[in-house]
């Protein structure tokens, strides 16, 4: 770990100079490339020079503590290197951490997909329970939320909902929610009372940006339509509605939430790039070996990650085994003690592979 400090302390020194150096200034993307690098790693060698001189403080008191001393200046000595062999342990602790691998998409916007699943209409009331809870923890966070595109169900709910959800650190958050969500409660529908099982699928992808993917546009077939309601009546005269069809993969983007036939187009070819983004990434993933690969970070789309059971009034997270006891709040957006915690999880396990 020290090497690899001492390697980062003389990598940080370096791009100090160079990003002073006129030459380098006049080359904005490399220049901004550099100051970027700089910044990111300032906080580990901040941390790694405290440590070094907390270590440097201890060593000095303990050669002291060798001289001929009265009591009261041993006692004070003895207790400053208690302190500072404590401070030592925790700073550890810390540039271990500093020293997780960065997910590169963590200070990225996400696109958030909900879809119901397995529950009739309760799913998609479900579903719309989720696209509400997210949406206030977005408030919640001073982030932006801007609706993609939904597909409502007659009772109120929705087959499907997609949204962006623009703030730093977005995805550094809410990568966690990708997966299945079970909500166990009784339906309004229901007279006699019995407890339904409903599930909603969530899909957390990061905004793919245009130097992260690039799509040629031969690639891509436009098609182009009159968007429709519930029920199928036309709701508006014009071809509106756009569906993209990327040939090599056979994904398919339809939005029709706009009125412009070009703001659709736009959210579609986002939706689009982000998904396509994501299949690369999960691609790369899966080349990493299972043992190396986080636990509680892989967002596998099929596994059944958190209960919403209402009768009892709890959260369940089933990664963690973290069980909340306030299913209100937990909906209307209060979420942090649940994705601290599955953070903190996550941290530990790759603290595991630094280790």
């Amino acid at each position: 770990m020290l090497e690899k400090l001492s390697f980062i302390e003389n990598r940080y020194k370096e791009l100090g100079k160079k990003i002073i150096d006129p030459e380098i200034i006049n080359k904005t993307s490399e220049w901004q490339r550099l100051v970027k690098e700089h910044a990111e790693i300032e906080p580990i060698v901040m941390k790694y020079r405290e440590y070094n001189k907390t270590i440097e403080t201890l060593e000095e008191d303990k050669e002291m503590l060798k001289e001929n001393l009265d009591d009261e200046m041993k006692e004070l000595l003895k207790e400053e290197v208690a302190e500072n062999e404590k401070a030592i342990k925790s700073l550890e602790e810390e540039l271990k951490i500093l020293l997780i691998p960065k997910d590169p998409n963590d200070e990225k916007n996400v696109i958030v997909e909900i879809r119901a699943g397995a529950g009739g209409d309760e799913a998609g009331l479900f579903a719309g329970d989720l696209l509400r809870m997210y949406s206030r923890y977005a408030e919640r966070q001073g982030w932006k939320v801007e609706i993609m595109s939904t597909s409502e169900q007659g009772v109120g709910g929705f087959k499907e909902a997609i949204f962006m959800i623009k703030g730093n650190g977005a995805y550094s958050k809410l990568k966690y929610e990708s997966g299945v969500h079970r909500v166990q409660r009784v339906p309004e529908t229901e007279s006699s009372g019995r407890i339904h099982t409903s599930t909603s699928t969530v899909a957390v992808l990061p905004e793919a940006e245009d130097i992260d993917i690039e799509i040629n546009a031969s690639d891509i077939r436009v098609d182009v339509y009159r968007s429709s309601g519930n029920g199928g009546q036309s709701v508006n005269t014009t071809d509106s509605a756009v569906r993209l069809t990327h040939i090599p993969t056979g994904m398919v983007v339809s939005c029709q939430d706009e009125k412009s036939q070009h703001k659709n187009k736009d959210k579609a070819m986002k939706i689009l790039k982000s998904r396509l983004y994501d299949k690369m990434m999960r691609e790369q993933h899966d080349e990493i070996a299972q043992e190396r690969r986080s636990q509680v970070g892989s967002g596998d789309r099929s596994e059944r990650i958190r209960t919403y059971n209402f009768p009892q009034g709890r959260i369940t997270d089933h990664r963690i085994n973290k069980t909340v006891h306030r299913l209100d709040s937990f909906l209307d957006g209060e979420l942090d003690e649940m994705i601290d915690a599955l953070v903190t999880s996550d941290q530990a396990e790759k603290l595991k592979q630094v280790g």
